[in-house]
């Protein structure tokens, strides 16, 4: 899928880089690519591109809702809700726009050169609740849509909220909904939304040794089943390290889970990049390399279980969703959807760059100019089907 050639720096320099080059064995390769600094690659990675028509159902229609950010728009059940700037506003399937639901004034955030303050939208599954944190920021609040009332603010602390987004999901565990989300640097709790009762109180500080976690969580993505939380947080100093939370576990009798979190491969400097569950047991991370210094555009796939890289492939690079063992991607020239089975690029949307995505329905939408377009791809056979926007 992905064949390159491990080279040191003279042998790369030499005349005939390729004339010392020996086969090893699979672990020799990952001791390699676990210790060696990686200086750069030379030559241009082979992008695949097998595209073909995508089947599947188009909707326009006029939107006067804008969104704040582009993580300003979540699914519900029968539409969508946008975060703008007079609050929240549902978009129905069918009907007008909903009245703006305002939101509490916010707490005030630290000015950071460094970062801008990104406000994101979290909606749990039935629709009923909403959190609004601030990426790159410490504050959030969280809401019971039904009475229109802020049920908790949340505050991650003031330890470095700057370098990664603000981590809150919702999940449904055993028939209850619950909001996860970051209370401290280093510690996550779940909250019941309707009450905002943390559900997960634990001493986790420093001087209970056995439980403390030296990690700062970041974004939260669940898994197809719900189960699993990827966490793409971070180690000290700084070394990518998503790492995998069971969540049944967590909140079914055992308090420390999410601090005996499964790490998948570190990786140095780069987190934040998208990162998608193909499958239960697979997930996606953007860009290739073990170093931000060194990294070229593709997917490297891991092991859930075990971390182990499983593949490797290039071409990808953007907001990135995984839905039924393929990858859609928001790129330049619009929504890309790779095979991870094929390494490739099986089809192109061309100029629509979705913002959100409904993991039931497998819904794309994009919310700009003055309309909100989405596309769901169609399960028959690809054929042909062209934009009515």
């Amino acid at each position: 899928m992905f064949e390159y050639d491990l080279l040191c720096g003279d042998c790369a320099d030499s005349a005939d880089p390729s004339g010392g080059l020996v086969a090893v064995c699979a672990g020799c390769v990952a001791r390699a690519d676990e210790w060696a600094s990686m200086v750069g690659w030379r030559g241009e990675p082979e992008v695949r591109h097998l595209d073909r028509d995508l089947l599947g159902t188009w909707s326009t229609r006029g939107c006067s809702a804008m969104p704040l950010s582009a993580k300003s728009l979540a699914a519900l059940p029968g539409g969508w809700l946008v975060l703008t700037a007079t609050g929240l506003v549902e978009i129905p399937d069918d009907g007008p726009l909903g009245d703006a639901e305002p939101l509490a004034e916010a707490e005030p955030e630290e000015d950071d050169p460094r970062r801008e303050n990104e406000p994101a939208l979290h909606v749990s599954p039935d629709g009923r609740f909403a959190a609004v944190v601030i990426d790159y920021g410490r504050h959030g609040q969280l809401r019971d849509r039904r009475t229109g009332q802020l049920v908790r603010r949340l505050d991650r602390g003031d330890y470095h909220p700057d370098v990664q987004v603000f981590p809150a999901t919702f999940a449904v565990v055993d028939g209850a909904t619950v909001l996860i989300a970051g209370s401290d640097w280093n510690r996550l709790d779940a909250f019941d939304p309707e009450t905002g009762r943390c559900l997960t109180e634990r001493p986790t500080d420093d001087t209970n040794a056995e439980h403390y976690l030296d990690y700062f969580h970041a974004g939260l993505l669940l898994s197809p089943s719900g189960r699993l939380l990827c966490d793409d947080g971070w180690l000290w100093h700084p070394v990518a390290a998503p790492a995998i939370v069971d969540l049944t576990a967590w909140l079914g009798g055992d308090p420390h889970a999410a601090e005996q979190p499964r790490f998948l491969a570190e990786r140095w400097g780069d987190w934040g990049e998208p990162i998608a569950w193909i499958d239960e047991d697979t997930i996606a991370v953007q860009r290739i390399g073990p170093d931000e210094l060194a990294m070229i555009d593709g997917i490297m796939i891991h092991s859930v279980a075990t971390g182990e890289r499983m593949g490797v492939f290039a071409g990808p690079a953007g907001p990135m969703w995984g839905h039924d063992g393929l990858l859609y991607v928001t790129a330049a020239d619009g929504l890309e959807v790779w095979d991870p089975a094929l390494g490739a690029r099986i089809g192109l949307l061309r100029d629509f760059h979705p913002i959100g995505h409904n993991p039931m329905t497998g819904a794309f939408a994009e919310l700009a100019d003055g309309r909100l377009r989405t596309w769901t791809r169609s399960s028959e056979k690809p054929g042909r089907l062209h934009p009515n926007g």
